[in-house]
């Protein structure tokens, strides 16, 4: 055997398959803190992402194909329809817990233990920061590998990475760009400290101090 055939025997490619275990439904879904993307597979939910646009979507959408199933279906799914209650019914204030299952077929190892130590950990209402979660799932120093684990958090609001904040109180940026985390993203924070449901003029006022304007001004314009 050649030195190449030897190297490229041992080759162990990064990229996974995807995991082929049927059909990704998806739906969009308005809701008081910006366009989600809802999706389900036999297991469970898959994702709860943010989908502000069409680029959004396709993003999310590609990534569901190269991980979890190349099918991926646009309409709907009796999980789709019960996380569609849960979240409307957690963001009128209503719910303080989603009981849907959710299926960590987009999560690392990793992330996965960070997520699901934090909405064990951290109840409704209450916050934690990077370096206390940290310490809970026994990483005291990782704090920066969790902030990245929630950053890239595919399943909003349900996993609830809005809980984390920054030692000195601020909102880094997580789940996208920190205009989004300081508005949109911080919404589902605010309606837990509320403890009620979020109108248009307050969303529009959160997004407008965070300096979100173009997205401040179309609430405005539905207040």
């Amino acid at each position: 055997m050649s030195e190449l055939e030897a190297r490229l025997s041992s080759y162990e490619p990064t990229i996974r398959a995807p995991r082929l275990v049927g059909d990704v439904t998806y739906a969009l879904h308005e809701t008081a803190v910006g366009r989600l993307l809802l999706a389900s597979g036999p297991r469970g939910l898959v994702a709860t992402s943010y989908a502000a646009s069409d680029d959004d979507e396709h993003r999310v959408t590609t990534r569901l194909a190269n991980a979890v199933s190349p099918r991926v279906v646009r309409g709907t799914s009796p999980m789709i329809d019960e996380a569609r209650r849960e979240l409307d019914g957690y963001l009128a204030g209503r719910r303080r817990r989603f009981e849907a299952p959710v299926d960590p077929a987009l999560l690392t190892p990793f992330q996965s233990e960070v997520l699901q130590t934090l909405a064990g950990a951290v109840g409704y209402g209450s916050t934690t920061t990077y370096g206390e979660l940290a310490r809970l799932i026994g990483r005291p120093r990782a704090a920066r590998a969790v902030g990245a684990a929630l950053g890239a958090n595919p399943v909003c609001i349900v996993l609830p990475c809005h809980r984390v904040i920054a030692r000195d109180g601020s909102l880094p940026g997580y789940a996208g760009a920190v205009a989004a985390k300081r508005g949109a993203e911080a919404l589902p924070m605010l309606q837990e400290l509320l403890g009620g449901r979020i109108d248009a003029s307050t969303r529009a006022w959160v997004l407008l101090v965070s300096g979100d304007a173009q997205q401040a001004e179309g609430n405005r314009d539905e207040a």
